[in-house]
């Protein structure tokens, strides 16, 4: 598949995908799996569980991986070039205009509308891999066990726990005879990408104070190797990293920026590069959003030929499945906390993200459709 054609689907999904992580899995299910026959829900729910083992934005280190299923790594950087660019456009118009937009009624009431479109692909995703991924008690039973958990601990150590669980429940009572299929080339890259990540990890903190550029490239490097569990966790180290550098109102004026625009929050990094490099703003927003991505698509690159042998081996069939239960789960969880209660404030709310899941499940209404009665929902309530 050309890089045109990958770029194309991603870059179009990069403009709608509101509502954080666990939607723009969604976005990417229901698209590459129910409509475009990319990838079958069973090997798209392998690559949401290794998402959530390694470090860097999650739900972009899916979008990369589908990427390089269809066109190698030309293909995976087509897929993030088009699912991230909207965003970072977005936040560099953001970053001129500062909060004189981000401030105004209506922008706000756009928003709202586009959240509550987030709930409706949240709660539809999640729907579609339960009937997958759930369907004896066990498997039922862990999907419950992992979103109960995480709703009432929430946190990175207790997502990797309950994961571990799941994987060592399912090896002893949910193997099957069923293997995941082969979907990576032999090809793939392997020990390179991690030699890469090591480098650029330990060699740039020694160029750091040389130039602006090699300290603005070091921080945001370093802050996307430690970032485990979303964009979220990303904030207080960045906010670490700027320091005094810019206002704090200006941090929080990017980081609402971020939460407001489509796509991945690691893109704050976009808003905050224009700021730390005030000669060449456009310059220090790209290599700081280079930067905060790059350490999570090395490290993907490097485990996933590793992640491709596990998958096939029979006597780990079972782990496979607990996982996929738990990460449907993981869905049922971010589908209450962040997005549904970050988006649906009232009855009227409410109401809207019922009709909309009808049209959307029932009338098969296409999203385009549903982003524009999202709109009108948000300015007319």
């Amino acid at each position: 598949m050309t890089f045109t054609t990958i770029f194309r689907q991603f870059f179009l999904l990069g403009w709608i995908s509101f509502g954080g992580p666990a939607a723009h899995i969604g976005y990417f299910r229901r698209t590459f799996v129910e409509q475009l026959n990319w990838i079958s829900d069973r090997e798209y729910a392998q690559l949401v569980a290794l998402s959530q083992f390694l470090p860097g934005p999650g739900s972009s280190q899916v979008g990369f991986a589908l990427g390089y299923r269809k066109g190698g790594l030309q293909g995976a950087c087509a897929a993030f070039l088009g699912f991230t660019l909207p965003s970072v456009i977005l936040m560099l118009i953001l970053a001129t205009l500062s909060s004189s937009l981000t401030d105004s009624s209506m922008f706000q009431s756009i928003i709202h509308g586009l959240k509550l479109l987030a709930v409706i692909v949240v709660a539809d995703a999640t729907l579609g891999m339960f009937g997958n991924f759930c369907r004896n008690r066990i498997s039922i039973g862990l999907c419950v066990f992992t979103a109960a958990a995480l709703l009432i601990a929430p946190g990175l150590w207790t997502q990797i726990l309950v994961l571990i669980i799941a994987a060592i429940i399912g090896r002893l009572w949910l193997m099957d005879s069923l293997v995941a299929h082969r979907f990576y080339s032999n090809k793939g890259l392997s020990s390179k990408p991690l030699i890469a990540f090591a480098v650029l990890l330990l060699i740039f903190p020694l160029l750091a104070g040389v130039t602006q550029v090699t300290q603005l490239f070091s921080d945001f490097f370093q802050a996307g190797s430690l970032v485990f569990g979303g964009g979220h966790v990303v904030l207080p180290l960045l906010q670490n990293i700027v320091g005094d550098q810019i206002t704090q109102d200006s941090f929080i004026t990017g980081y609402a920026a971020a939460q407001a625009v489509p796509g991945p929050m690691f893109t704050l990094a976009t808003y905050l590069g224009y700021q730390l490099l005030p000669g060449a703003p456009i310059l220090g927003a790209l290599i700081a959003t280079a930067a905060v991505f790059l350490p999570g698509f090395l490290l993907l690159l490097g485990v996933l030929k590793n992640w491709e042998a596990l998958a096939n081996q029979p006597a780990l069939s079972g782990a496979i499945n607990g996982v996929n239960a738990a990460v449907v789960g993981l869905l049922l969880s971010a589908l209450y906390q962040p997005v549904f209660s970050s988006a649906v404030l009232s009855g009227s709310d409410f109401a809207m993200v019922v009709i909309g899941f009808a049209l959307l499940r029932v009338l098969k209404l296409p999203i385009m459709a549903l982003v524009g009665l999202a709109i009108l929902a948000g300015v007319c309530i």
